[in-house]
């Protein structure tokens, strides 16, 4: 038995995007956009809260906890109603799951909302496949820090897992989070260069989800 860790947003499903269209709608009141570039190199591993916090801290504002958590409730239904109309997945993210399902538990490791993450795989009727989820409510820090990965590795051991544990990460934060909390790392190249994931510490790196073989994650 193999457990397999996926990361969600930049992986499975191309929704990052969307996110970034979302911060955008509710930071445009404050006079604040962060573009695309800004977004990849600062704020892609964090959760909604997180991104709230650095990106108004990092234009000179105070940040209080009970901004964050309005600016998070209000950028949900944003996301939302702006994902239901761009949803798109992977190539191969579906035929990935089911078959490394068939291998092991499979659980998603994100910064976005379960609702957000319930509502895709329902989308990809791949829920079936998934035994578990660690999404941004259920840790008390995002990525890069590994607390969301050693939540989920708490899962495995629940469950009387005995094995290889494998995570999957498109981005450098989330590659060291993985590696922080000692597991094995695949990355893949949706959203950063092959070279800065390697350089982070992944154990390998590949183009796209169909190059993701069995004997690659379990590291044969």
């Amino acid at each position: 038995m193999y457990a397999t860790l996926f990361d969600f947003d930049g992986v499975l499903v191309d929704s990052e995007p969307v996110h970034l269209a979302a911060f955008n709608d509710v930071l445009g009141s404050r006079g604040i956009t962060i573009d695309e570039r800004e977004y990849v190199a600062k704020y892609l591993s964090l959760d909604d809260a997180g991104v709230f916090r650095a990106v108004i801290s990092r234009r000179g504002k105070t940040v209080r906890e009970e901004e964050v958590r309005a600016l998070v409730e209000a950028k949900n239904p944003r996301f939302m109603a702006r994902f239901e109309d761009a949803f798109r997945i992977f190539p191969g993210a579906c035929e990935l799951l089911a078959r490394r399902a068939e291998r092991g538990p499979v659980g998603i490791v994100s910064g976005a909302l379960e609702r957000e993450i319930v509502f895709a795989l329902e989308k990809m009727k791949a829920r079936d496949a998934v035994a578990f989820v660690v999404s941004a409510e259920k840790t008390p820090v995002s990525k890069p820090d590994p607390a969301p990965y050693l939540a989920a590795l708490a899962q495995l051991s629940r469950a009387s897992h005995a094995g290889g544990v494998v995570a999957i990460e498109d981005a450098v934060g989330g590659v060291r989070s993985a590696k922080g909390a000692g597991i094995r790392c695949v990355g893949v190249s949706h959203s950063y260069p092959v070279e800065q994931l390697r350089a982070a510490g992944a154990d390998a790196v590949v183009a796209d989800l169909a190059s993701l073989g069995d004997a690659l994650l379990e590291g044969a």
